[in-house]
């Protein structure tokens, strides 16, 4: 019984190690381009969420289809959507209100980290690396915590603060990719 559970989790994550690496990139290239673009206008914070957002829904989602009917897909799939969602409204939305463009991150913030939380409680007996997944949700929880308590901050100030945490978000990313990357070559 313990082969076909250890069966089943090196075939979960068959081909979503790099998916999840993609993502922690992509988060990191995110912050670093936040932290780096001197001068942060509004319209370039909009800008740069949403093409994160977007990149990190179409990643999610192309590892939940890929990996469709396997214990963890639903969520993965559920975190891609909203992904999506939120990358789409800030990219057509045409210089959203500094209110509006917060409550649309800590919407995103929010419901990613519960999301991820419940993924790593679920999968924890299934995958090396959860308390990373685990880790990136409560410091995405916190991320939208902040958020919403500092709804006054300035462009600069909620630049760096989102900035910072893509670039802690990515780094758990790419640490979970990388032992899901183990996963897929039979080592731990």
């Amino acid at each position: 019984m313990r082969e076909n559970s250890s069966t089943a989790s090196a075939n979960l994550f068959h081909g979503r190690g790099w998916v999840v690496l993609l993502r922690g990139l992509t988060a990191v290239a995110f912050g670093v381009l936040a932290f780096a673009w001197p001068g942060m206008t509004l319209a370039r914070l909009v800008l740069l969420f949403g093409l994160y957002a977007l990149v990190h829904g179409i990643l999610s989602v192309a590892a939940a289809i890929g990996n469709r009917g396997q214990h963890g897909c639903v969520l993965m799939g559920i975190e891609g959507i909203l992904g999506l969602w939120a990358g789409i409204l800030t990219l057509r939305t045409s210089l959203p209100a500094p209110m509006a463009f917060v409550f649309l991150v800590w919407l995103w913030a929010i419901a990613t980290g519960i999301l991820r939380i419940v993924e790593a409680i679920r999968l924890r007996k299934d995958i090396p690396g959860d308390i990373w997944l685990a880790l990136s949700g409560v410091v995405t929880v916190l991320f939208g915590l902040m958020l919403v308590s500092r709804f006054f901050v300035g462009v600069i100030g909620l630049a760096l603060l989102i900035a910072a945490f893509a670039l802690i978000c990515g780094v758990f990313e790419i640490l979970l990719g990388w032992e899901l990357r183990g996963v897929r070559h039979g080592g731990a």
